[in-house]
Formats: structure tokens, C-alpha cells, sequence
């Protein structure tokens, strides 16, 4: 069914991000990294290079969780049965997420390493 307003298209869009959240594990998760990074990137205040590459890592990982939400929704809908060729599309979409995770991590051991350990080392010298 076509949307007849460009608006319809953006509440279909808000409510898939929404159901996401809501339903999926794993972008609970991801959402809840998501604030943490957002607001050490605040503590530290970090350069804007470097919240755009936060940014950038952060909407990576939503994004392929969400095309791994609907990788999985389409297969499920397409077979009950096991089927290799449905194992293999549920696989590589959740390879697709954790590659983007593990590479968020990667950034954000970049960014704030050096911060969190200085941070750190103070704290121990005040105990």
C-alpha cells in the first residue's frame, strides 16, 4: 500500500524505529551505548572530528541492526522450515551488525582511552 503523503512516510519510518527499540534486544543495547558515548562525548568535550566519527560509528551500528531486524523478519516470513539460504541471510545480517559494532568499539577506544585512563590515574592518586 503507497503512502500518500510524504508524512505518512515518516511516521511509517518513526514507528519502525520505535518498534525496533521496543522489541529488539539488542538495539536496547545499542541505545543504551549510545548515551553513555553521547555523554562521555560531552564530559570530555571531544573535538568535532571526533563526534563526527561517534556519530558516524553510532548511526553505522543502529542502521545494521535495524537491516538485521528486517533481514530477520523477511526470512521468517519467507520459511518456517529450516533452509540453509535462510540461515546463511540471517548469519551474514548479524555479521554485518557485529563487524560495525567491533569497529565502534575500535573508534571509541580512539577517542577516549587516553581521557578515561588520565581520568583514572587522577582518581587513584586522590585514594
Amino acid at each position: 500500500m503507497k503512502n500518500k503523503h510524504f508524512w505518512d512516510n515518516f511516521i511509517n519510518a518513526a514507528r519502525g524505529i520505535l518498534t525496533a527499540i521496543k522489541n529488539e534486544r539488542h538495539m536496547k543495547l545499542h541505545i543504551f551505548a549510545t548515551v553513555i558515548v553521547i555523554s562521555l562525548s560531552i564530559y570530555y568535550r571531544i573535538s568535532r572530528l571526533e563526534l563526527i566519527a561517534i556519530i558516524i560509528t553510532i548511526s553505522t551500528v543502529i542502521t545494521a541492526e535495524m537491516i538485521n531486524t528486517a533481514v530477520e523478519a523477511v526470512v521468517d516470513l519467507a520459511t518456517q522450515d529450516y533452509n540453509e539460504k535462510a540461515k546463511l541471510a540471517k548469519d551474514v545480517a548479524a555479521g554485518a551488525v557485529l563487524v560495525a559494532a567491533l569497529f565502534s568499539v575500535a573508534i571509541g577506544f580512539f577517542v577516549f582511552y587516553d581521557r578515561i585512563k588520565a581520568d583514572v590515574i587522577k582518581l587513584i592518586e586522590l585514594i
